[in-house]
């Protein structure tokens, strides 16, 4: 499935690919143009995601004309994400470039354009792309729009192209269609981001494999994705708000409730009920969030210990 080169590489351009088959012969040509000019080692990892045009086959046959290609094949199709992950984990170089396999960038301009931004002590460089025309313009213009709100990522392209750093990819943990909050992710744990703005061409061969029907999921994803990283290294400050909110209400309700009960000896059991649930919820969300809070101490640990693993990997 895959072929290593002997050198390893100092800059990694991997691309994932589904159902790419007119589009890979050029893809092929224009990156051998791109290495030529970045003078360094290189390798291409090209992640097959499932296709079923024929895509893996043209890929393995030119695996003896590009000596710097690497091949790996997912047996049926994953989705972005879990192509991402799959290049992400076998990619080599100490620099990583992600780029479209469809042709919709311009390698040769695009990579050494984002590695350029990289070396400046960057950690993750997104491109921004330039004369945009396609129908899918304002959706994207809108979800970047909130998500730049509600991240505090001045990048207006969280979709496109990126150089990363290999701690980077190391370090980010993706769930399903999480690849389009790589920036938010990265950002919220102290990677420096930076943009530079690409040029872009509409596809050529073949048919986008994302539509309009995504647009609500990708919002909702947002929120998800926002709720996780605020909370998800704090969960006592989400579940304890709410359970002291809990708590007060319930016993403000009691207070209320035994006064007016000394003053006219009228008891109201339903609302009584609602008072001791209250507070009943309101303790269960403390010990929610303390057991959380053990959760979150335990991954922490298990973060380090992985790396120092990959430290003293590379070290050796």
């Amino acid at each position: 499935m895959e072929q290593a080169a002997q050198e390893k590489p100092e800059v990694s351009i991997f691309a994932p690919a589904h159902n790419e088959r007119g589009n890979i012969p050029q893809l092929l040509e224009r990156l051998d143009r791109t290495i030529q000019r970045l003078g360094v080692a290189t390798e291409v990892l090209i992640v097959d995601d499932g296709s079923t045009d024929g895509t893996g086959d043209i890929l393995e046959a030119a695996k003896a004309q590009y000596p710097w290609l690497r091949v790996i094949s997912h047996r049926r199709n994953q989705g972005l994400t879990e192509a991402m992950r799959t290049g992400f984990r076998n990619v080599r170089g100490e620099n990583v470039v992600f780029i479209p396999a469809d042709l919709e960038s311009e390698p040769e301009e695009d990579v050494p354009l984002l590695l350029a931004k990289l070396a400046e002590g960057y950690d993750v460089v997104a491109g921004w792309r330039q004369g945009r025309r396609d129908r899918k313009v304002f959706a994207s213009f809108l979800y970047n729009a909130v998500s730049r709100r509600l991240f505090g990522v001045e990048a207006h392209d969280m979709n496109w192209i990126k150089a990363f750093r290999r701690e980077v990819i190391e370090n980010l943990q993706l769930r399903s269609d999480w690849h389009r909050f790589i920036l938010m992710i990265a950002a919220s744990q102290g990677y420096r981001v930076a943009e530079v703005r690409t040029g872009y061409h509409p596809r050529a061969w073949g048919r986008s494999h994302y539509g309009f029907g995504r647009i609500p999921r990708s919002l909702l994803d947002v929120m998800v994705v926002k709720f996780l990283l605020t909370f998800s290294r704090k969960p006592m400050l989400f579940f304890g708000s709410i359970g002291l909110v809990c708590e007060a209400l319930g016993g403000g309700i009691g207070l209320a409730l035994l006064l007016l009960y000394l003053c006219s000896q009228t008891q109201v059991r339903p609302v009584f009920t609602l008072a001791i649930s209250l507070m009943a919820a309101g303790l269960l969300l403390f010990l929610v969030g303390f057991v959380a809070e053990l959760v979150v101490t335990q991954t922490e640990y298990l973060e380090e210990v992985l790396h120092e693993l990959r430290r003293s990997r590379d070290r050796h």
